[in-house]
């Protein structure tokens, strides 16, 4: 068995993202960074797993491989994992739950009976309990008969900031709209308008974005239940930072045709710290109106047709949008976030070849952006 030094960190990401976690995490001092199919390897030692989960927009989660040993039956299974310097990074007052994957290259292929035998080792030597609601999770794939051990730093999906409380009808993820910003050229350096805005993600991740604040600030992380947290290093990681200074004219808008989308949004900008630079307003896109100051990036998830029932009725909307786009806003790029290319053509805008496909509510989504307009 082995225990890697220093750390390998799989930072989560959502298929079709990880260009996008890559270039983030490079800004934040990360690497060496290896794109994988759902993510990003790294390495690292335990406060740059904190450090992950704290500042990482566009991570799902961050996993933290702690070691592997090769088991070709459960009988062997069961007597390495008893041996597995579990207390390490578990603690046994902390209940943990195991998720066991396996393949067909595997002698071991029942992931049900590996599970047990893992739990009963831990809860016999470590003395830590099972439990399926458990705040740890012990990942473990046997692969070709190795078996490789992650613990879950995150604890629950980090598109979950903690400070957004309300949210509308089809919600996009935190994590995919700072993705899609940052897919669209987005870096916090001009304002940002979301003409179908509902809860306000688009808006308050660009905001808080420009102003340079931790997404994790508000939230509660696994990671802070295992051994090896240092709950005074992690209360100086949590502060060291410093806001950034927006420039004078650079708002963040959203407007939206439902009033009651508005009101959360505008309570959700007031959570998160944002509201002095966010505005949210109830229009429709007939009446959308280009703001004062310099020209920025339009970003818009409109519907898709899959969820209303009709795609037909969408052409014409997907139509008028782009004439208003067109007429009213020379100069702005603009991000469509759709499933169909049909209907993002149907704006008639200058659009570049589009992003690839990323997993959305069941459906794949692309970005279609243009640059910035005639």
């Amino acid at each position: 068995m082995s225990t890697p030094d220093p750390l390998t960190l799989f930072l989560v990401a959502a298929p079709g993202l990880e260009p996008a976690l890559i270039a983030e995490a490079k800004a934040h001092g990360f690497g060496p960074l290896k794109p994988i199919s759902g993510g990003v390897e790294c390495t690292g030692d335990w406060p740059d797993v904190w450090r992950a989960n704290l500042m990482l927009r566009t991570a799902t989660r961050v996993l933290v491989r702690i070691g592997e040993f090769r088991a070709f039956h459960l009988a062997q299974l069961d007597k390495r994992a008893r041996k597995f310097p579990w207390g390490d990074v578990l603690r046994a007052d902390q209940p943990i739950r195991v998720e066991v994957s396996t393949n067909r290259k595997s002698k071991i292929y029942h992931a049900g009976a590996a599970t047990q035998r893992i739990e009963r080792a831990i809860t016999e030597t470590l003395g830590a309990p099972v439990s399926p609601d458990a705040k740890i999770a012990l990942k473990v794939r046997i692969d070709d008969n190795l078996c490789t051990f992650s613990v879950d730093s995150s604890g629950e999906s980090l598109h979950k900031r903690g400070h957004k409380v309300a949210l509308n009808k089809a919600p996009m993820r935190e994590t995919l709209a700072a993705a899609f910003l940052y897919q669209a050229g987005y870096r916090g350096e001009e304002p940002v308008l979301d003409p179908m805005c509902g809860s306000g993600t688009f808006v308050i991740e660009a905001a808080e974005i420009a102003r340079a604040l931790p997404p994790g600030r508000t939230r509660e992380f696994a990671f802070e239940h295992l051994a090896t947290f240092d709950a005074d290093a992690w209360a100086e990681m949590r502060v060291d930072w410093a806001a950034r200074d927006v420039a004078d004219g650079i708002v963040f808008r959203g407007s939206d045709r439902d009033a009651g989308a508005i009101s959360i949004a505008t309570d959700n900008a007031e959570r998160a710290g944002v509201a002095d630079l966010t505005a949210f307003h109830h229009a429709a896109i007939s009446d959308l109106e280009r703001p004062d100051g310099p020209p920025g990036l339009i970003i818009v998830n409109p519907p898709y047709g899959e969820r209303i029932g009709n795609k037909r009725a969408l052409f014409g909307l997907y139509a008028a949008m782009g004439a208003a786009f067109r007429e009213r806003f020379t100069g702005w790029r603009v991000g469509i976030i759709t499933t169909d290319a049909a209907l993002a053509r149907a704006t008639e805008l200058p659009l570049l070849p589009p992003g690839p496909p990323v997993p959305h509510g069941g459906l794949k989504v692309r970005l279609f952006l243009t640059k910035p307009l005639p």
